[in-house]
Order: C-alpha cells, then sequence, then structure tokens
C-alpha cells in the first residue's frame, strides 16, 4: 500500500506516522506539506496527531482549511483510504469529511490513557487483519475527544 502522511504546522506525530508505515509496508513514505496542492499517488492519506496551528480555535479547525485538504477530499472521493489519528481525525471533522464533531471531553480534563475496544467489523481495510470480538488496545490523548453525532447519523454509521 502506497501513503503519504501530511504535515501541518505544529503537527507533532507525522515523523512517527511516517516510520511506522515504511515500517508496515517496506515503501517510502513521502510528508505532504499542508500547502501543497497535490498529493502523489498513493492508496492512503494519513493525518497525524498533534496540535496543528497551534489548535488556537477548535481542534482541527485551522487545518480543515489548508489548499491540501482539497486534494484529501478529492483522494477521499475517489475511493481512497484517509487516516486521521488523534488531530488528524479533528480535521477531518472539521473539514467534513466525516459526519460529527468533536466537543470538548465531558468533566473538560485531558484524558491521555489506554483504551480496550472490541472488533465488532473486520471488512475494511483498517480492521481486516483483526479478528471479530477480538479485544484491542489503544493510547487516547486529547481535550476533545467526545464525538457526537445525531441519532441517524450514527446508524448509517454503524450500517
Amino acid at each position: 500500500m502506497k501513503s503519504a502522511v501530511v504535515q501541518f504546522p505544529a503537527s507533532n506525530c507525522d515523523r512517527d506516522a511516517q516510520v511506522a508505515l515504511e515500517q508496515m509496508t517496506g515503501r517510502k513514505v513521502p510528508l505532504v506539506w499542508h500547502q501543497d496542492s497535490q498529493l502523489p499517488d498513493v492508496d492512503l492519506v494519513v493525518l497525524p496527531g498533534g496540535f496543528s496551528y497551534g489548535d488556537y480555535l477548535r481542534c482541527g479547525a485551522m487545518a480543515s482549511q489548508s489548499r491540501i485538504m482539497q486534494a484529501v477530499k478529492a483522494h477521499a472521493d475517489r475511493g481512497g483510504a484517509v487516516l486521521g489519528i488523534c488531530n488528524g481525525f479533528q480535521v477531518l471533522c472539521e473539514s467534513g469529511l466525516l459526519p460529527g464533531a468533536l466537543m470538548r471531553n465531558a468533566d473538560l480534563h485531558f484524558v491521555c490513557r489506554p483504551v480496550g475496544l472490541e472488533v465488532n467489523e473486520t471488512q475494511s481495510a483498517f480492521t481486516r487483519k483483526y479478528s471479530n470480538g477480538q479485544r484491542v488496545v489503544f493510547p487516547v490523548a486529547h481535550g476533545e475527544g467526545n464525538y457526537f453525532a445525531d441519532e441517524e447519523t450514527l446508524n448509517r454509521l454503524e450500517g
């Protein structure tokens, strides 16, 4: 799988994502600057974590307006895979590529801990190497990780 990682000002996990993808795929993974207007020919675009543009507005709001996001949207519209990690997920919500919104955590505290999840779907590119019902643990670290979507949107996503 050919991949690229988008770099925003103040993102801090772009190099980590690049190294992980290179180790996983055995291919060079280019870093794409947020002001570029085109993506290389890739199957997967990764928006990494960090604090894009310092997150001075809403997390991901300023990055969602970056020039490269038009190319990311076009990539997704063609059926290309897009993965938003941490702040990257916030950018995807702010850009409209993902429905719903991320709001401040319920207790307004920053959360940093491992979270256990159960795999319930194994047909996507991101879950196909897991087993249905498998328990996995992922680290989370966020102040705005309270995902909200209306019932109709949640039903569509789960479907």
